[in-house]
């Protein structure tokens, strides 16, 4: 049987998926001795920039002890027109065991784990998913509410691009809480709606009921490729503002996966507010992604 690799949260069983945040939450009280991951090497293989999920990640494989290998992927043959199946050769005959890959390319995740014999997490593929984002939601709502089932979130934006929302759809469906995906037609199209998973367009009328609400970042080019009408039409309808946190419950919270674009998505009140969790949501991050490590490496799936 080839190395687990992590490529969206479905990889996981549901009792795994609950494992792997109890293990996350256990490392958040106290950290572990760094030997989990003991002379184990990682690379860091990111091929778009990120600050939250490239430091997150090695802050992770530093605290369970691993061997961390980071590098421009324009500086190595892939770019000079080697395949993946060579460079997922060389990389195994070198000694690396872990990959943790962020690419432009949906799939190509996958197809490095196929060429790859040794483990695979992927860090956001294209429009695709982005697990270990997903996994740290679950656990700061875990945090907030003690429970998943029959919590009623509400993911708002553009869901046609978001690799978050995708994977946080299938988390959230797996344990149990119900998922309404708010937007425009042109960003959130009627085949997103399934079991569990509904479809609104209207913000304000769905706000008052949400547990919890997540806003996603929308991208200005999405106005230039005619997704969207203007930037004022979409703030008046979706934007979380001072006025829409007027309706959203106290007992509720806000996430946002980053990075946030202020004034657009949301306004400087929504991340002054303090039902706000995106602080949260970063430092869940850390642990999230030392447990995912744990469970790939070691197959201990359990509690600290």
């Amino acid at each position: 049987m080839p190395p687990r690799s992590l490529l969206d949260v479905d990889d996981l069983s549901n009792e795994e998926l609950v494992a792997v945040l109890d293990r996350a939450v256990a490392f958040g009280d106290a950290l572990p001795s760094r030997d989990l991951l003991a002379g184990v090497p990682v690379l860091n293989l990111f091929f778009e920039a990120s600050t939250r999920t490239a430091t997150s990640f090695t802050l992770a494989e530093q605290r369970v002890g691993a061997d961390v290998i980071s590098f421009a992927p324009g500086t190595s043959s892939l770019g000079k027109g080697e395949t993946i199946a060579d460079t997922a050769l060389t990389l195994r005959g070198i000694g690396v065991r872990v990959i943790v890959v962020r690419h432009p390319e949906s799939g190509f995740a996958r197809r490095l784990a196929d060429a790859f014999d040794g483990h695979v997490i992927n860090a956001g593929d294209g429009t695709h998913a982005h697990p270990t984002q997903a996994l740290l939601d679950l656990m700061t709502l875990r945090q907030e509410f003690g429970r998943f089932d029959g919590l009623h979130v509400a993911i708002v934006g553009d869901i046609l691009h978001s690799r978050v929302a995708r994977s946080n759809i299938v988390g959230m469906r797996a344990l149990g809480i119900d998922v309404t995906l708010i937007g425009p037609p042109t960003l959130l199209p009627r085949d997103f709606a399934q079991a569990g998973v509904r479809i609104e367009r209207d913000l304000d009328a769905i706000l008052p009921r949400l547990d919890a609400v997540m806003m996603l970042r929308i991208q200005r080019e999405r106005i230039e490729a005619g997704l969207l009408p203007s930037l004022d039409d979409y703030t008046q309808r979706f934007q979380l503002n001072r006025a829409r946190l007027r309706a959203l419950r106290d007992d509720a919270v806000i996430l946002h996966p980053g990075p946030y674009n202020r004034g657009v998505e949301l306004t400087d009140e929504v991340l002054d507010d303090p039902r706000s969790r995106y602080v949260a949501q970063v430092h869940n991050g850390v642990f999230v992604r030392m447990a995912v490590l744990d469970l790939l490496v070691n197959g201990v799936p359990v509690a600290a």
